[in-house]
């Protein structure tokens, strides 16, 4: 219009200019001595900015997280850190010397209870506990990173990154960046001439550094058979009768812990003893859990889809590309986004959790621990996009209605596997959660539920199986919840009466209902019994962690 200033739309472009003119003063070219990595980050950061640092469940650039820390706060402060696993002390190490205030994350782990601490001091303020896909949208819209730090394996010359079978965040992070006029660092292991793969262009690329040391990984999913116990056995048979068999799930994701590690070593025992191969667990969104070789090898799954991958699965994983996402160069490819949509869109999700409430809301979020959930509420919710049926996810829809009148929906089936006691003080099973303590303590505008109670359709525990889709009010559901909680307070507070018309109408299903044997709940189930069985499943191609390695 006549008379209006004409508005300058290059802001962004001009700003990554400087930053590059700076940076290139310290560097030269793209390729950085770790040496300068400090005086690198001093020169492109500024004060006020995003920035995000790769730290994924497992994979984490950890060099230059540990630059960041010891920058001058003189130089850079006030930054807004955008990061999906709070893990290492380093990345808190930037709170406490003063270069950063404000936090977006998803999960904290370790670092859970030092986070809770720095949040009552006044260090961190949280913006908001996200879940992984939340958060990565976020990097698409408000949360855009100004500066990102990334790890890979492997850069050339010209900035073009391998990042192996640990790809997980990298794609998110990258492309967020990359592509709304940010500043790119990757540290990298090693300098090739030539990337075996190229994941991320180099021109995306704004630095390369070689790492002094490779990039920490955490070997998270890896689980002993020998802790596995036979509680958890009854647990794993009355999943794959009262829940796998009876839907008929053959696309689900399995969540972290011995729980569900049980069910994965009877599937070729238990399951195949029931006829369910090739009818339950075909195509999974997990990582390449060890404790899943051998229902790989006994022919039970199809396909699986990873988010990250497991230190020591590398050759066991490119010797099975039937079965895993297999790159030409011949290694896995990982991708944590795309693993959360797969299982988003699954049939089921099973997990675990610390506390669930009356109405099934759980959380792993207990007194004085912000921890964050991480997958959880993406893989642990109702589906309310999906338009595909399959059985399993029609068969619970048609449980899930009360009018036969009203339009159809489907159903996904989201499972909590847990024990009645978490430790032999700790129950399992609350009145009110802990979540509602660390609103008030921490200012939260919510409680940090990990998986509400409306999208629970079955708990699980040793006591029995509670499928919530059959109850028609919360009341019901109440007796329910409460006929499974065992000698928990909760648990005593059951009312028989209804718990009984509740059993005889499916709502409470108990193991004799479907025909487990608790006698057969014993270790001689396991399909392997130590993580030694499990390199002998997979032919000598798993090579699991030295702490692992107990014979």
């Amino acid at each position: 219009m006549l008379g209006k200033p004409a508005r300058d739309w290059t802001r962004l472009e001009q700003s990554y200019r400087g930053r590059m003119e700076r940076g290139n003063a310290i560097s030269g070219n793209k390729i950085v001595p770790h040496q300068d990595a400090v005086a690198l980050m001093e020169a492109v950061i500024e004060s006020g900015d995003r920035v995000c640092i790769e730290g994924n469940n497992q994979k984490h650039a950890d060099f230059l997280a540990a630059e960041l820390a010891r920058c001058s706060p003189e130089r850079i402060h006030g930054l807004h850190i955008v990061q999906s696993n709070i893990a290492l002390p380093t990345h808190l190490d930037v709170f406490e010397n003063g270069l950063a205030e404000k936090l977006d994350f998803c999960y904290s782990g370790p670092q859970g209870v030092r986070i809770s601490r720095l949040v009552k001091d006044g260090q961190v303020k949280v913006g908001a506990i996200h879940t992984y896909l939340e958060l990565y949208s976020r990097y698409f819209c408000d949360l855009t990173p100004h500066v990102s730090f990334i790890a890979a394996d492997a850069a050339d010359r010209d900035g073009n990154l391998y990042t192996g079978v640990n790809t997980e965040d990298t794609p998110a992070i990258v492309e967020a960046t990359a592509f709304k006029s940010g500043i790119l660092i990757a540290q990298v292991n090693r300098i090739v001439d030539r990337v075996p793969r190229v994941d991320v262009p180099g021109d995306w690329v704004s630095y390369v550094i070689e790492s002094p040391k490779p990039y920490y990984i955490e070997p998270i999913f890896t689980r002993d058979p020998a802790v596995i116990t036979e509680i958890q056995i009854l647990m794993a048979m009355m999943v794959i009768r009262g829940i796998y068999e009876k839907y008929g799930v053959t696309r689900l994701n399995h969540g972290i812990g011995f729980d569900t590690a049980a069910i994965e070593l009877i599937l070729p025992t238990y399951a195949a003893d029931l006829g369910l191969k090739g009818k339950i667990c075909r195509y999974m969104s997990v990582n390449p859990c060890p404790t899943l070789i051998p229902a790989i090898e006994s022919g039970f799954i199809d396909g699986i889809h990873c988010a990250g991958s497991e230190v020591g699965m590398s050759d066991y994983v490119a010797a099975r590309s039937d079965v895993f996402f297999i790159g030409r160069d011949g290694s896995m490819r990982s991708n944590r986004v795309f693993c959360q949509l797969a299982g988003h869109y699954a049939d089921l999700f099973i997990g675990s959790t610390l506390q669930i409430d009356l109405e099934g809301n759980s959380s792993t979020a207990t007194h004085n621990r912000i921890t964050g959930f991480g997958g959880a509420p993406n893989f642990g919710s109702e589906s309310r996009g999906r338009r595909h049926a399959s059985p399993s996810w029609l068969l619970a829809g048609q449980e899930a209605s009360r009018d036969p009148h009203r339009m159809p929906r489907g159903r996904k089936l989201v499972v909590q596997l847990v024990q009645t006691f978490s430790d032999p003080t700790s129950p399992t099973f609350v009145e009110r959660l802990d979540a509602w303590t660390l609103k008030d303590s921490f200012g939260l505008p919510l409680p940090p539920v990990m998986v509400y109670g409306d999208d629970l359709t079955h708990i699980v525990t040793e006591e029995g199986i509670a499928n919530l889709l059959l109850c028609d009010d919360l009341a019901e559901r109440e007796q329910a919840i409460r006929a499974v909680a065992g000698y928990t307070p909760v648990g005593l507070g059951r009312d028989r009466a209804v718990v009984t018309r509740l059993r005889a109408k499916g709502a409470v299903v108990y193991p004799e209902d479907i025909g487990v044997d608790k006698r057969l709940a014993t270790r001689d189930l396991l399909a392997a019994r130590s993580i030694k069985d499990l390199v002998r499943w997979s032919g000598g191609l798993y090579d699991p962690p030295a702490r692992f390695r107990n014979w």
